[in-house]
Parts: C-alpha cells; sequence; structure tokens
C-alpha cells in the first residue's frame, strides 16, 4: 500500500514562512498529478496548488506569488514552500498524490494524515 506522510505544520508569526513536506512510501511506480489541500473549521475544503509529473504547477489566487509547490521525484516527496504567511492562511493542510503501484495495476488517490498550520502573532 503507499502511504503519504505529511510534516512540517507549526505555529508562525505573520510575514514568516513554512515549508511542508509530503513523502510517499510503499509500492511506488509512479507519481502522477500531486496536490497540497487545506481546510479551516467552517470552511469548505480548498485546493493550494498543483503540480504534475512533468512539473507544471497552478496555483490558487489566494496563494499566488507567496507558495511554491516542488517535487523531489528521487524521493517521491512533494513540498509546498509557504512565504509571507497571513492568518487567513490558517488550516489543516493536506496532500493529496495519484499513484500507480505497480506497472499495470490502477491509479489511485492517496492521501496525508494532514498537518496544522496556525499563523497567529
Amino acid at each position: 500500500q503507499v502511504q503519504l506522510v505529511e510534516s512540517g505544520g507549526g505555529l508562525v508569526q505573520p510575514g514568516g514562512s513554512l515549508r511542508l513536506s509530503c513523502a510517499a512510501s510503499g509500492s511506488i511506480f509512479s507519481i502522477y498529478d500531486s496536490n497540497w489541500y487545506r481546510q479551516a473549521p467552517g470552511n469548505q475544503r480548498e485546493l493550494v496548488a498543483s503540480i504534475s509529473s512533468v512539473g507544471n504547477t497552478r496555483y490558487a489566487d489566494s496563494v499566488k506569488g507567496r507558495f511554491t509547490i516542488s517535487r523531489d521525484n528521487a524521493k517521491n516527496t512533494v513540498y509546498l514552500q509557504m512565504n509571507s504567511l497571513k492568518p487567513q492562511d490558517t488550516a489543516v493542510y493536506y496532500c493529496n498524490a495519484a499513484v500507480r503501484s505497480t506497472r499495470t495495476g490502477p491509479v489511485i488517490n492517496s492521501w496525508g494524515q494532514g498537518t496544522q498550520v496556525t499563523v497567529s502573532s
């Protein structure tokens, strides 16, 4: 089975930075599109950033210019660099990836457990 494990969340002051990591482990043949979502209490889950298997990236307007998504294929890891953080960025952040475990197997969506990011003075 494929497992995604997130790390890097925590408490940071407005204007600060954090880097989230999402490491995939288990049987992995190929990782396709990877995404970061976030959800604050009372809010709907929001797609924050996406990166394709060839490195194309997309961002929500609310984070464009401040966040950067990247991937290290050798480490099976996706990152989210968050700069100029604002209180409204406070949320639980989840990583998601489309993964094929074997050459002929199906492509399935895998999710991390979520990591809390709190931006406050």
